[in-house]
């Protein structure tokens, strides 16, 4: 099955971008994935091809107007994808979310623009998802929908060399994935650590996971607080005590 997806744009030249190459453009090359754009200007029904106005009750910048963005989507049938409109008023995507989008036939994708969208193409269109990628503000919805993109292309079967490769990345179990070290053995006065370099894999495995513990716990607080709450806690309640590991 390949994985199909839809992009209605103001900028439909921005796609695929840096999608064409590397794992992603290998993977469009050998058919694992299709790329379309949908121009959202083109249905426009005025001479100048207008898709905004400005907002109702004054204040700045303009607003992507509802009837030409439903048009454009009208056009486009889902076929069964997901509708993901990009905007900061959004939901911020999960990486399981990206599983399931990943598992599926595909995802069309609205970018939004300038202010953002009239509210009346959610309410009448109750099936489009609103997206975004953190507490941020782009310029526009084109480059969250590569990133989306890039995240689902690389969970495609056969994209990636190892499918084993992608299991303890960050977020893929709740947690920030362990640091990594590589050759030289030594630099500027910094050695990798004596585990890594043991041979034990059962301590290898123990380290890791430590560290990635110790890493989220430390660095992402609301990571940690979900990973905690999602896991069976002893009768007692007690709280598992993270030793530090070993160097």
């Amino acid at each position: 099955m390949t994985f199909a997806a839809t992009i209605l744009t103001l900028y439909p030249e921005m796609f695929p971008g840096p999608l064409g190459v590397s794992l992603a453009g290998r993977a469009m090359a050998e058919g694992k994935w299709a790329c379309e754009t949908v121009q959202i200007r083109d249905f426009a029904t005025d001479k100048h091809r207008t898709v905004d106005d400005t907002p109702a009750g004054g204040g700045a910048g303009m607003v992507l107007k509802c009837d030409v963005l439903a048009r454009a989507l009208d056009s486009a049938p889902a076929a069964g994808r997901p509708i993901l409109a990009m905007t900061p008023r959004g939901r911020p995507i999960t990486q399981q979310r990206i599983r399931e989008l990943a598992s599926g036939p595909g995802a069309v994708i609205v970018c939004g623009r300038f202010e953002g969208f009239d509210e009346r193409l959610f309410e009448a269109r109750p099936e489009i998802e609103q997206v975004c990628l953190a507490d941020i503000v782009l310029s526009g919805g084109e480059m969250a929908a590569l990133t989306i993109l890039d995240a689902c292309i690389r969970l495609l079967p056969g994209v990636m060399g190892a499918t084993s490769s992608g299991e303890e990345e960050s977020y893929e179990n709740g947690l920030l994935e362990y640091p990594h070290y590589t050759r030289p053995q030594e630099w500027e006065g910094r050695t990798i650590p004596e585990v890594l370099r043991s041979g034990d894999h059962a301590k290898i495995a123990a380290w890791r996971k430590l560290q990635s513990e110790n890493d989220t716990r430390s660095r992402r607080p609301d990571l940690w607080e979900r990973h905690e709450g999602a896991r069976v806690q002893p009768a007692s309640g007690a709280r598992r005590k993270i030793k530090e590991p070993d160097q």
